[in-house]
């Protein structure tokens, strides 16, 4: 007896409501593992691999590739082999269920501590569900025999249909007849759709209960020649001073989300920005020291790294730069600890994802988990931990051959330091012009902790210790 598991996109924190599949580890047919990883998906931060909360044999996708999914709406359908679920299984299921449910008046949940830098996570399925079971576990029947083809059924089964949502899907008019509702089609056909061009919302299903097959999207892309061909020649007849041709990229993912971010931010904290030039020959001459010692053959330490690390000792002598304003509880929450938030370029747009403990490291530690960081950034798997309970940022625009900037913060934090490009440029030392290493910093803060005067000591301290690496010794 076969029993038929939906899953369906859980919340993946951060107040996050919808997912884009970027790639799906498993096709109809396999068979799953708990845990196994069957898909990546790209919040408003990062790429995340879910994990799949059964074990079974796949029996639908409900989602195609580059396809957005909302919270809650179903994500692939298993065949668990029937009788009882898991406890881990239905702890997954039931957590998945609770996000598509309605949103109900929340259960208060403890407060953490004022001074507690990141809350603990579980570890298992990306912050939902269960570990894995610790006894056997009985694996499912596969089921025999080839796939069948879309084209030799009838009408595909009713676990592998998408039906049209008014609720999740605002187009619904509401009066029943289903125009302007999410057109009704498996992902299969949606993905032929997206391949030929076709835009579903203009197709006319002539399946069951106006289901959309694949007859239909072929139908619809043989037609798209001829009207290109209708508007060609008024694309030739276009004027030459016409405007040059456009590219138009949709707003999503983690470009969606820095966008809300730094607009929330520019127009709530009242940004103060103070800048400092210094001398850090003696830290490029730690660096190359330290380079050259074997003792640390395989640790990068890079001017970020240094930098870092004397933030964290000048944020314990200024601790208004290392807190955040709570509005709702009219309150000032000074953070116990620095989780140091590194801002990070990729391909996919800004994220900051952040040291944890970050003020009780050495050098060489720092210097190593931020280059774990970047990395991990660099390759899209960032984890949504490593994106939340920040408290101070750095960014570092002098990669980019940049001396100085506004840099604007990142919400809920109080200051963020930007470290400009090493210059060998003439400077007064010892009373006289010499060649020397010279950079700028730029701290930006909000106002309404910090004030001008402990802006200015932090930073102050910041370059005090850039300039002579040695006075750390007297100040942490």
């Amino acid at each position: 007896m076969s029993t038929i598991r939906d899953f369906a996109l859980p919340d993946l924190g951060e107040g996050l409501t919808e997912s884009e599949i970027v790639a799906w580890r498993v096709k109809v047919g396999d068979h799953v593992e708990l845990n196994q990883i069957i898909a990546d998906v790209e919040t408003a931060k990062a790429v995340v691999e879910l994990p799949s909360p059964f074990e079974g044999t796949v029996t639908a996708l409900h989602a195609a590739e580059g396809e957005t999914v909302n919270v809650g709406e179903k994500l692939f359908s298993c065949d668990t082999g029937g009788g009882a679920p898991s406890a881990a299984s239905a702890s997954a299921t039931d957590a998945a269920a609770t996000a598509s449910a309605p949103a109900a008046e929340p259960a208060a949940a403890p407060a953490p501590a004022e001074t507690s830098v990141a809350e603990t996570r579980e570890p298992t399925l990306v912050g939902y569900g269960a570990g894995a079971e610790r006894g056997p576990k009985r694996r499912a029947r596969r089921l025999g025999g080839a796939a069948l083809r879309e084209d030799l059924v009838p009408a595909p089964p009713e676990h592998d249909r998408i039906e049209p949502d008014t609720a999740t899907h605002p187009r619904g008019n509401g009066d029943g007849t289903g125009r302007g509702e999410r057109p009704r089609s498996t992902p299969p056909v949606r993905k032929l759709a997206r391949d030929l061009g076709v835009d579903l919302e203009q197709v006319e299903g002539t399946g069951e209960r106006g289901l959309i097959t694949r007859s239909d999207v072929e139908a619809a892309a043989s037609a798209v020649p001829a009207a290109s061909a209708e508007a060609a020649p008024s694309r030739q007849a276009a004027p030459s001073g016409a405007a040059p041709a456009e590219t138009r990229i949709p707003i999503k993912g983690v470009r969606k989300h820095t966008a809300a971010a730094m607009v929330r931010s520019a127009f709530t904290a009242p940004h103060v920005t103070e800048f400092l030039t210094i001398d850090v020959t003696a830290t490029m001459e730690l660096l190359a020291g330290i380079r050259a010692d074997r003792a640390y053959a395989g640790h990068k330490v890079t001017p970020l790294a240094v930098v870092a690390k004397a933030l964290c000792i000048a944020a314990a002598r200024t601790p208004e730069v290392n807190s955040r304003w709570d509005e709702d509880a009219q309150e000032i929450v000074r953070f116990g600890g620095v989780n140091l938030g590194i801002a990070a370029a990729t391909e996919r747009g800004l994220v900051v994802p952040n040291v944890k403990g970050a003020d009780r490291m050495t050098l060489i530690e720092l210097a190593d988990a931020i280059a774990r960081l970047a990395e991990t950034a660099r390759a899209g798997r960032t984890a949504p931990a490593d994106l939340s309970g920040g408290t101070i940022s750095i960014t570092n625009i002098g990669v980019f051959g940049i001396d100085a900037g506004t840099p604007i913060l990142n919400p809920g934090e109080a200051a963020i330091l930007a470290m400009g490009a090493v210059r060998r440029t003439p400077w007064e030392h010892h009373g006289e012009i010499a060649l020397r290493d010279v950079m700028t910093l730029s701290l930006s803060f909000d106002h309404r902790l910090v004030d001008g005067a402990q802006g200015s000591r932090f930073l102050a301290d910041v370059g005090r210790i850039l300039r002579d690496p040695g006075l750390a010794l007297t100040m942490s």
